[in-house]
């Protein structure tokens, strides 16, 4: 299969994307999309990755600078090349010191306008090769931005090596925090559809009738809203691949749709009576235990089987703790870098600390901890780890209980308990209070008052946004 570049435009004026987009389509052959505010910008770049940016300076709301800055911090980021008027060319040459490929001016020349995207893509292309070469040479221990050398993690990297050069429909399996995403990702980059759209669907986040329009699409006159034909994510991931991340929350009437998309490689939009044809691959993630689920009659059992003629299980953070000096040096690295604290050293105990945490949150909880430490050093020392604030790493031992009046020991205890039934509940759903909430039963203000009472941060929980 062809791999395409891809090129994303933006600019608030829709004439401008337009003209741009009719200019470089032929020219180029690239898949080129476009994206008319900063915010479109993001939402189309979580969708599909694109590999070069033409990003106009001069936008309101979140304007070409900060966008400039948001996109560098992404793990993968793209190439950017930035375009400006006359007048703001000081702003261009800034924008080459935060990290810009290079500007053009407007009004364009068509000429040097494609002769500096082509080399733009170009150098993407290079640094792209280039760091899959370096993590060739630096072992196994770097594999698609996943980091480990302990066994059972070798064997996830052979495992996605292996199904990536195939079709197979892929179920991701593990623990909240262990990289689904990430591996999902690194299935795409390896498969023969690398150069197509990879669209991320976090399945738990829309409500039912949302999820599925957004899924499938809908027909013009659908429902009250529906001015138009609009395309569905299967159809834009067309010859790419669909990562619906915690499948084990799709609704029973999404469910069956999913099947008939897996079976038939087809399609129905809301309110359309045809069938479309799609092409895409399905890669699938849940932290939850399928089977059991289909026992309860929660999860449908052939759509099971369809799901996992492939199975990837990443293994818990507590599982691969020799994965952890890696780890460690990995996101020290990151962070120090994005967060401008350069020349910092590990105090004594430092990793002692580390190994003893058993990790409920996994590497995302890990991240959190070492980004923190980056952020409280003090005097050229990484701040000592800590847990994330209001989690209790270990229960009151028996012991100390005894020395304390009845009524004290009860109530030590049931704190206690509050606590990690609480960690436990927002590390399984990444910190949502809303999610978290369904998944116990209470109502959404009743566990927000609970989380004050017992001094459990949801943020503590939630994936970094860097």
């Amino acid at each position: 299969m062809e791999d395409r570049g891809k090129l994303l435009i933006v600019d608030d004026e829709p004439d401008m994307l337009a003209l741009l987009e009719r200019t470089l389509a032929p020219e180029t052959g690239w898949e080129i999309r476009t994206a008319a505010s900063g915010e479109a910008c993001l939402a189309v770049m979580g969708q599909a990755p694109p590999d070069l940016v033409l990003l106009d300076i001069r936008m309101p709301g979140l304007d070409g600078m900060d966008l400039l800055e948001r996109i560098r911090e992404m793990a993968q980021a793209p190439t950017v090349v930035m375009m400006t008027a006359y007048g703001v060319i000081d702003l261009a040459v800034e924008s080459i010191r935060k990290g810009a490929y290079d500007f053009i001016t407007k009004p364009f020349d068509n000429t040097r306008l494609v002769l500096t995207l082509r080399k733009a893509m170009e150098y993407h292309r290079l640094l792209h090769e280039n760091r899959d070469l370096q993590e060739l040479v630096q072992g196994p221990s770097l594999f698609q931005g996943m980091v480990g050398a302990s066994p059972c993690m070798r064997e996830v990297f052979e495992t996605i090596r292996m199904v990536a050069k195939t079709d197979a429909t892929v179920l991701v399996t593990g623990e909240s925090g262990t990289g689904k995403e990430l591996a999902a990702r690194a299935i795409h980059r390896l498969s023969p559809r690398r150069g197509r759209a990879f669209v991320a669907v976090n399945c738990p986040a829309l409500p039912e009738n949302i999820l599925e329009t957004e899924l499938f699409g809908y027909a013009k006159g659908a429902f009250t809203d529906a001015k138009q034909d609009k395309k569905g994510l299967f159809q834009e991931a067309d010859k790419g691949t669909v990562f619906l991340d915690e499948i084990g929350d799709l609704p029973a009437n999404l469910q069956t749709k999913l099947l008939r998309v897996l079976q038939e490689k087809e399609i129905k939009p809301v309110g359309e009576t045809r069938s479309v044809k799609v092409d895409v691959r399905v890669v699938a993630s849940t932290n939850r235990d399928l089977r059991e689920q289909m026992k309860a009659g929660a999860f449908r059992e052939d759509l099971f089987y369809r799901l996992d003629v492939v199975g990837v299980k990443l293994p818990p953070l507590r599982e691969r703790k020799e994965d952890l000096p890696l780890l460690v040096e990995h996101f020290l690295k990151r962070h120090a870098r994005e967060l401008q604290r350069p020349g910092l050293t590990v105090p004594p105990g430092f990793m002692e600390a580390l190994q003893q945490s058993t990790w409920q949150g996994n590497i995302r909880e890990l991240e959190n901890v070492l980004k923190r430490s980056v952020i409280m050093a003090r005097d050229g020392a990484l701040a000592f780890p800590e847990p994330p604030e209001g989690r209790s790493e270990t229960p009151p031992e028996s012991t100390a209980l005894l020395d304390l009046p009845y009524r004290e020991a009860k109530d030590r205890v049931l704190q206690s308990f509050n606590r990690d039934y609480l960690a436990a509940l927002l590390a399984r759903h990444n910190g949502n209070v809303t999610h978290s909430a369904r998944a116990c039963g209470l109502e959404r203000q009743s566990l927000q008052q609970l989380l004050r009472r017992y001094g459990v941060r949801a943020e503590a929980y939630r994936e970094p946004s860097s």
